[in-house]
């Protein structure tokens, strides 16, 4: 009963530790990935029913280290799946996020980087110019006094502060843009920033859109305040 108590609660931890990495490097496909964590809470579920049925009917093998272990291995297994599920709950079920929804800016050096991205490279349309509205209403336009050479240079900076690639720098048309890639799943995100100038003002808006899936988690929102902050930190130095 031990053996197996550990054996099903490694399973459960395995199959939501390892789908992010195995898709990274093209071992699996997304769906099969997912599937994976599904059977994880399953199997961790199972794990946390075996170990119960061993403290009652076989407490002289429960040892304190293996029990912890087991515990550990299934709550994680089960806590992972449910979190992105409530997450996924909470936002809405898009993956195209901008400041400006009238007029967003467009990707011109990625656009080629996504030309097999299941997520097209226009926008998605006002069905989710809707959703974003009622989601994250603050984001919207910026605007600076900072001349637009100044605020290239500080986008560009807090992009190589992020990590982000850096792929098109154009100071003429006032466009940045640059993809972040996750650290688990290595999904690739495509950000684009457009600062137009206008009398005294400089106006900027950002676009982040990942090239797969329906739902962002709400990662493309975070995207753009954790870009927003690094700028207005590059500006203030």
């Amino acid at each position: 009963m031990k053996i197996l108590v550990s054996l099903v609660s490694l399973i459960a931890f395995l199959l939501v530790v390892l789908p992010g990495p195995l898709y990274k490097f093209g071992i699996v496909e997304l769906g099969t990935a997912f599937t994976g964590f599904r059977f994880a809470v399953y199997a961790g579920g199972a794990a946390l029913a075996l170990l119960l049925l061993q403290v009652i009917f076989k407490r002289k093998t429960v040892t304190f280290g293996s029990a912890a272990i087991a515990v550990v291995f299934s709550a994680v297994a089960i806590a992972m799946p449910l979190n992105m599920m409530n997450t996924a709950k909470s936002v809405p079920p898009i993956h195209d996020i901008s400041t400006d929804l009238v007029n967003p800016p467009k990707f011109v050096a990625i656009a080629p980087l996504r030309a097999d991205a299941p997520n097209p490279v226009a926008y998605a349309g006002e069905e989710t110019a809707n959703q974003q509205r009622k989601a994250y209403p603050e984001l919207v336009t910026l605007n600076f006094v900072q001349s637009k050479a100044d605020l290239i240079v500080a986008t560009e900076q807090a992009v190589k502060n992020l990590g982000w690639e850096l792929v098109n720098v154009d100071a003429s048309s006032g466009l940045v843009e640059a993809t972040d890639t996750t650290t688990w799943f290595g999904f690739k995100d495509d950000v684009v920033v457009r600062v137009n100038d206008e009398d005294s003002q400089r106006f900027v808006d950002i676009r982040s859109k990942s090239r797969v899936g329906r739902s962002d988690l709400g990662k493309n929102a975070q995207r753009i305040h954790t870009l927003i902050n690094e700028i207005n930190a590059e500006i203030t130095k």
